[in-house]
């Protein structure tokens, strides 16, 4: 069965036929491949996995490390939701005609449950968008409004780092401090 649509308005969880059923394959253009898998990812209760052929920075994003220049929202709320695997990279030399840049697959592989969860996902979620919004801010500042002093105290998060410095458990920590419901850290 062909389904034509919009795929980033698609309801790709009607297809399932069981929790964790659907498997997702796609060569994604550069300018929707992030809001494509973002909205993937609001019904990764259907997903068991994703492929995808995506511009090599992309896939760079989705699986970088805190502290490299690749490492952002997407990285972040990426990790949170999956596990992310870059498998292998391909040249312009394999499509006709050759595109100006180097491809890469990456597979996203949900979790069944987030390894640190977050109390409050909305309020996560927008502490991460606000901690990449201004990237050269320090937490500090980017985070006024969301979360303050004594949440930075209950965590033993410096104030003083910026964003790209912070793992996805330390986002998840922040997150749930700032909501009132802190997490124990898991050793």
């Amino acid at each position: 069965v062909v389904h034509q649509a919009d795929a980033l308005r698609f309801d790709f969880a009607a297809l399932a036929t069981g929790p964790r059923s659907l498997r997702v394959v796609g060569n994604l253009p550069y300018n929707v491949s992030t809001p494509l898998i973002f909205h993937l990812l609001a019904q990764r209760e259907a997903l068991r996995d994703m492929h995808f052929l995506l511009q090599k920075e992309v896939v760079e994003r989705l699986a970088a490390r805190p502290g490299t220049s690749q490492y952002g929202r997407l990285s972040v709320m990426v990790q949170y939701h999956c596990h992310a695997e870059r498998l292998f990279s391909v040249g312009p030399g394999a499509f006709r005609p050759p595109p100006k840049v180097d491809s890469a697959v990456v597979r996203l592989v949900p979790h069944e449950t987030p390894p640190w969860p977050a109390r409050d996902e909305r309020l996560f979620a927008d502490l991460v968008r606000q901690a990449f919004s201004q990237r050269r801010k320090t937490l500090r500042k980017a985070l006024k409004g969301l979360v303050g002093p004594e949440h930075f105290d209950v965590t033993g998060i410096d104030p003083g780092l910026r964003g790209e410095r912070l793992t996805v458990e330390q986002f998840v920590q922040l997150a749930n401090a700032a909501s009132g419901q802190p997490m124990t850290v898991q050793t």
